[in-house]
């Protein structure tokens, strides 16, 4: 956590690099990028196993109740975060001042499906190889970029079936390896920050 926002943290390394620190070389090229990501996506399991699903829609429960994972204290940390941001994703039931929540499969597709939508639309401004891609492409690569956040069965099952798109499209590269450094820079953290600001769009 950063100023009230989840971070995660990206590493990057190509193959011939090295860093030059005032008179030293330092032959690890590598990068630590910390970037911002969406908290529902860290969350979503933890909303999807605590509604119980089976042929009903699931229980309501308490956002702390949901949060406490025995051995995972760092959960709690978003808790402050939580409230306003799960509106998206959940049905929400009110008590008095208390508030329960229940995942609901149509917000969350929902969600996901304008997460592809701005994602689809930023990537060409990331990288030329972006550019030059199909509208298809462009859609099987927004999808396995959220993927990379999404357990497959069944989020991102359902996510490839509501959108017309083969699974295993979104699992094949998206860029050259002499690309990644270039999405490492500014481009990359633009994209990440997009992504977390995004929500209040969809």
């Amino acid at each position: 956590m950063m100023d009230g926002c989840l971070q995660e943290i990206h590493w990057f390394k190509q193959r011939y690099n090295s860093w030059f620190l005032g008179d030293y070389v330092c032959e690890d090229g590598s990068l630590y990028v910390a970037t911002p990501v969406d908290p529902i996506f860290v969350v979503l399991p933890l909303m999807d196993q605590a509604r119980m699903k089976g042929d009903e829609p699931g229980k309501f429960r308490a956002l702390d109740e949901i949060m406490f994972v025995e051995g995972y204290p760092g959960y709690g940390h978003l808790l402050p975060l939580m409230h306003e941001l799960l509106e998206a994703v959940c049905d929400i039931k009110e008590i008095g001042l208390l508030k329960f929540y229940r995942l609901d499969d149509c917000k969350l597709l929902a969600w996901l499906c304008c997460k592809v939508k701005h994602t689809m639309k930023i990537l060409p401004t990331l990288n030329k190889h972006y550019a030059g891609r199909s509208e298809e492409d462009t859609k099987s690569d927004a999808i396995g970029l959220l993927g990379e956040y999404l357990k497959e069965d069944p989020w991102l099952f359902c996510l490839c079936n509501h959108l017309g798109v083969d699974l295993e499209a979104t699992k094949k590269p998206r860029l050259k390896d002499s690309d990644t450094m270039d999405l490492a820079s500014e481009k990359i953290l633009d994209f990440r920050q997009w992504l977390t600001n995004d929500l209040q769009q969809c």
